[in-house]
């Protein structure tokens, strides 16, 4: 079984790793999948803002490309003491490959970490169960 402390470590590894030379705010996801292995991204910036990447999409295409399916825990981190949490867009993203029930953490570092599950974060969200998925 993997550890909150185990997937704090991964983030903050690939966190590092992120390219934000505009806005300085490096951002690191690790994501639990269905596999019971661990996928990671970082936040890509690009000077044409809109087409850079936020770390948790980053994740998902990790595990997507890595064999896993479904999202078990999700573990993001960034810079400061007020938790870093996924933003509206990737939220939904989440959404797309995890329960309601799916626990996200949020993290910055300076501060404690924030635990809400997926439904918290986007309450009366919209999923693929409403395509008939």
């Amino acid at each position: 079984m993997v550890t909150d402390a185990e997937l704090f470590a991964a983030a903050e590894a690939v966190r590092a790793k992120a390219y934000a030379p505009y806005s300085k705010f490096q951002v690191g996801t690790a994501i639990l999948a269905d596999d019971g292995k661990v996928y990671v991204g970082c936040n890509v910036e690009n000077a044409a803002y809109p087409i850079g990447n936020c770390a948790e999409p980053s994740a998902i295409a990790a595990m997507l490309a890595g064999g896993g399916k479904r999202i078990k825990r999700v573990y993001t981190t960034g810079p400061g003491a007020m938790p870093v949490t996924p933003c509206g867009g990737c939220r939904q993203r989440l959404r797309e490959f995890a329960d309601q029930d799916v626990v996200i953490i949020s993290h910055g570092i300076d501060g404690a970490p924030l635990h809400q599950t997926l439904a918290q974060l986007l309450p009366h969200s919209f999923g693929p169960e409403f395509l008939g998925k």
